[in-house]
């Protein structure tokens, strides 16, 4: 027949479990998709501040 568990073992498995998931928690925060290194440049396309300007 199974022993019941201590009630210290008891918080320690769950205080651990709790940090794993916070630990979790902030790597998948801190992935992110990679940015760009440079903006892309725009070359001969002019683009109006407001109003539809036609194609040069």
């Amino acid at each position: 027949m199974l022993e019941r568990p201590r009630t210290a073992e008891r918080y320690a498995r769950g205080f651990a479990a709790a940090v794993v998931a916070v630990a979790t928690l902030l790597l998948a925060a801190n992935a992110g998709p990679a940015r760009a290194a440079e903006p892309p440049e725009l070359r001969g396309v002019q683009f109006e501040a407001e109003g539809g300007g036609g194609t040069p």
